[in-house]
């Protein structure tokens, strides 16, 4: 598909404003549940996963996977935005019954891999992106990662073969909201001279803003020219969306009463 007809596709599709705020209600309505989520990171990642699932529309071959499974609430919220999971996961998200747990599994209709334990997700996606290449067929291969996860050493193993490998048609996107489990990434372990690294690995490099769909769609958009993997790091507001938490490490997890949620719906936009 080429990135003009892709773009061009894109007008029949609700707008990415409309889907986006309704995604991040979704996520507050699961953060109202008896259980809680991950309410910071999840609404911080909802651009990315919007704009990859728009990029594997068609089926094309192209696989999206969620690498910070802990966001699972925003990836549920995608899934059924986007039209890939009918039933509304909010009313269900951690019931006894339903597939919608604190991290994705392969019940829950679009997930194509189980994550939940940090930096297994990008391995599946280029071993996606790999069995599409030997296998002769098209499609990307996309792992949504955390700049949190990028302290787990398989990343970067991963990132070594893949360029080794030399596959062109895998995408690491980073959701670099600044906040992990325990605080701030910079406190804990800095990332300066990100794109820089990557580009050491043999990765192309793109930093991007990762509230702007329009951007992320183009970076996206049709087949990747060469054979250099794509890393896109894309810098996002933890709590993006709610203004009582953004840019918060405090909004990592949250559990909230149906009141607040409700507030909080009602100033998303």
């Amino acid at each position: 598909m080429s990135a003009l007809a892709y773009v061009e596709g894109l007008a029949v599709r609700p707008s990415h404003v409309d889907r986006a705020a309704r995604a991040r209600r979704l996520i507050v309505d699961m953060a109202a549940s008896e259980r809680g989520c991950h309410l910071g990171g999840s609404l911080s990642v909802i651009d990315l996963l919007l704009a990859a699932f728009d990029r594997a529309e068609g089926d094309d071959g192209t696989r999206v996977v969620l690498s910070k499974g802990h966001a699972a609430a925003g990836l549920y919220a995608a899934l059924h935005v986007t039209g890939r999971l009918a039933e509304n996961p909010a009313p269900h998200y951690g019931q006894v019954g339903h597939p919608y747990t604190g991290h994705p599994g392969p019940k829950v209709p679009g997930v194509a891999f189980p994550t939940g334990s940090l930096g297994h997700g990008v391995p599946y996606a280029a071993g996606w992106a790999l069995a599409q290449r030997l296998s002769g067929r098209g499609g990307l291969g996309i792992a949504v990662s955390g700049d949190g996860e990028l302290q787990e050493g398989l990343v970067w193993e991963t990132v070594q073969v893949a360029a080794a490998r030399r596959l062109g048609n895998f995408v690491l996107l980073v959701d670099r909201n600044g906040g992990q489990n325990d605080g701030l990434v910079a406190d804990i372990s800095p990332l300066p001279d990100l794109a820089d690294r990557f580009g050491a690995f043999g990765f192309d490099a793109a930093e991007v803003d990762g509230h702007d769909h329009a951007a992320l769609t183009a970076i996206l958009a049709g087949e990747r020219p060469g054979d250099r993997p794509l890393a896109v790091i894309a810098t996002t507001v933890k709590g993006k969306g709610v203004r009582a938490v953004e840019g918060k490490a405090g909004s990592h997890y949250v559990k909230i009463d149906a009141e607040r949620a409700e507030k909080w719906k009602r100033g998303i936009r």
